[in-house]
């Protein structure tokens, strides 16, 4: 009796594997079991288990995908991918709201491979990066190495102006994207130094007008840094960073997303 194909694809890690090789066009058994890093032994009757479910077509040495494996691999692959972001914390993840993902990016979330949840109580600040220190990480490395920086927030930091101040002596192209509450904490707070800033032509403000359901997300050519609400609406001070190329994109379009409902801030 043959296996049912969602145990075929999935019981098995090796069978998976040699599925997702033979995406990229025929191989020669040997060259799977190399890549796989298993015996030619091992390999040979997970490939007859493909086989004989019409995965994969055999000629002497040669193994590739068929019509039907060629298309179910085509699916399998993103979910795979998806699988993997969330595997990074599964606990994370499940407990944080998600609703400010708009459906096209959520559907998208395997972009954001290579992803690491942060927990800064957890670790002594001696083996952080230098990336990762306190609330202005990512601003603060902009500050060093990029060129651009870009933020939607809901959260006011006391250093906002300090911060804001040293990226744009270093030249740093700034656009925050703010909340009701932060401009008015903006224009009630150090509003002298506020006012220069806005000034600046590498400085665009921006408010918008709706409800932000998390607590802020920034990138720069180097990194995309996610802090989230957890199911109750607090923050735990956890949060998502990468610094792969596609979270980057996934990142420029999500501040897309909120800036198209933003109004820009002239002056304060």
């Amino acid at each position: 009796m043959k296996k049912a194909l969602v145990d075929v694809l999935f019981a098995s890690d090796k069978r998976r594997k040699a599925l997702i090789l033979l995406r990229e066009g025929q191989k020669e058994m040997e060259t799977i079991s190399t890549s796989l890093e298993i015996t030619r032994r091992e390999l040979v009757p997970q490939m007859k288990i493909l086989k004989a479910h019409h995965l994969v077509s055999h000629y002497e040495d040669t193994y590739e995908l068929t019509a039907i494996g060629k298309l179910i691999v085509d699916e399998m692959v993103p979910l795979l991918d998806k699988v993997e972001v969330l595997d990074t914390d599964i606990d994370y993840w499940g407990t944080r709201k998600l609703d400010f993902i708009p459906p096209h990016l959520f559907k998208r979330i395997l972009e954001l491979k290579d992803c690491r949840i942060v927990n800064p109580y957890t670790q002594s600040i001696y083996a952080q990066p230098p990336e990762l220190y306190g609330a202005y990480d990512l601003s603060q490395e902009a500050s060093k190495r990029g060129k651009t920086f870009f933020a939607v927030t809901r959260f006011f930091y006391p250093n906002f102006a300090q911060v804001f101040t040293e990226m744009l002596q270093g030249q740093v192209k700034i656009n925050v994207i703010v909340t009701p509450d932060v401009l008015n904490r903006i224009q009630n707070q150090d509003r002298d130094i506020y006012v220069d800033i806005v000034k600046d032509e590498l400085f665009n403000l921006y408010l918008y007008p709706k409800k932000i359901d998390f607590v802020s997300f920034a990138y720069n050519e180097y990194y995309l840094l996610m802090r989230l609400l957890d199911g109750k609406g607090k923050y735990d001070y956890k949060y998502m960073l990468s610094s792969s190329q596609s979270a980057l994109e996934w990142g420029k379009e999500l501040f897309e997303y909120y800036l198209k409902d933003s109004v820009p801030v002239m002056e304060i």
